[in-house]
């Protein structure tokens, strides 16, 4: 089958956007279909947006390929008879965190204008689509909620999962990630001032902006975190990651009201280690089992410090739950297999 993948993407900017994009791109190749992927520059200032979303709705694709996967918004305005949505999430700023401090389009009757037209246009789309699949029961619930759009959650799997390995477990709790404000780093390093044992935090990740950076080298400064906290300011290679995945006592993803349960999380169960999260993480609610495969707790960082020491003291219930991990995969049916299958039905 001839493919065509399409995405938006922030140019130089990598993450869970356009991993899924590449990790897809070569997956379908090696179950032997021809693949195409657009990666379509867009700027996701709403003032500039509708340009951007007609020269994408006037490009007309059909005669070139037998399906079209779109994946991140609003990628899926492509026109094609047999287009079939991988729908990772709204631009948010319209949807769910309208209203809210993080939210990027103002409550005003120009903003409201503004949100209002972006759900016609993305209804448009959906009903457009021959299916919709999502990452999560969250971005299914947004796309019901929102705009009464039905869904089949696909959750995405990591690229090549037996190059995780465990080699121990150590001392330290891992965050790998962007470094962006809603991924809450800061709570992770306010915690350790919180912890009765010496556990400490290495954070790895390409930093959003110079900004949010310096405020999280400051709560380090301020706290004497200096010798706890490691802040690694860059996208890490896949082998360091590998081997820090594969030394760490733990990982930690807090992010707020995210769409998935994140690679991170992922990459930490491959790598047998559980996974430390909060109540208001959104899609790794899906994932960890508090008490299991890992620990689900307040957006609290006393709570949180709490499950460190635990995990720091009893290395061997660290193991155990880790181990469940791998098998909390496979019951939420995590692989490639049924991706390309649905995909391509």
């Amino acid at each position: 089958m001839k493919v065509i993948i399409a995405s938006t993407i922030v140019p130089f900017v990598e993450g869970g956007g356009t991993f899924i994009v590449d990790w897809l791109d070569e997956m379908l190749k090696r179950y032997g279909h021809e693949v195409e992927v657009l990666k379509l520059p867009f700027h996701s200032y709403y003032p500039e947006m509708f340009d951007q979303m007609l020269a994408l709705r006037l490009l007309d694709i059909a005669e070139h390929a037998d399906r079209l996967i779109a994946i991140r918004t609003p990628s899926y305005l492509l026109r094609h008879p047999k287009k079939v949505l991988w729908f990772i999430h709204h631009h948010r700023g319209a949807y769910d965190l309208w209203g809210t401090k993080y939210g990027d389009i103002p409550s005003t009757p120009e903003g409201r204008r503004y949100r209002e037209a972006f759900i016609r246009a993305d209804n448009v789309a959906f009903r457009e689509a021959r299916s919709i699949f999502t990452n999560s029961k969250v971005v299914a619930d947004r796309l019901k909620r929102f705009n009464n759009v039905d869904s089949e959650v696909l959750y995405p799997p990591v690229m090549d999962p037996e190059r995780y390995r465990t080699d121990s477990y150590g001392d330290c709790i891992f965050y790998p990630s962007r470094l962006t404000r809603h991924k809450r780093q800061h709570l992770a390093i306010g915690t350790l001032s919180y912890t009765k044992t010496p556990v400490k935090l290495v954070i790895a990740g390409q930093p959003e902006d110079g900004r949010y950076l310096d405020e999280l080298q400051a709560v380090v400064d301020q706290r004497g975190l200096a010798d706890r906290v490691k802040i690694i300011s860059r996208w890490i290679t896949e082998e360091e990651k590998v081997n820090l995945f594969a030394s760490c006592l733990a990982a930690i993803y807090v992010p707020f009201d995210e769409d998935s349960y994140g690679y991170p999380s992922l990459e930490a169960h491959h790598a047998a280690k559980c996974v430390i999260t909060t109540s208001d993480a959104g899609g790794t609610r899906e994932l960890v089992v508090d008490g299991d495969n890992g620990f689900l707790t307040a957006p609290d960082p006393k709570a949180l410090a709490g499950v460190m020491d635990r995990l720091y003291l009893d290395r061997e219930l660290a193991r155990r739950m880790g181990e469940r991990g791998a098998q909390r995969l496979g019951e939420l049916g995590i692989s490639w297999d049924r991706v390309v299958e649905k995909l391509l039905a």
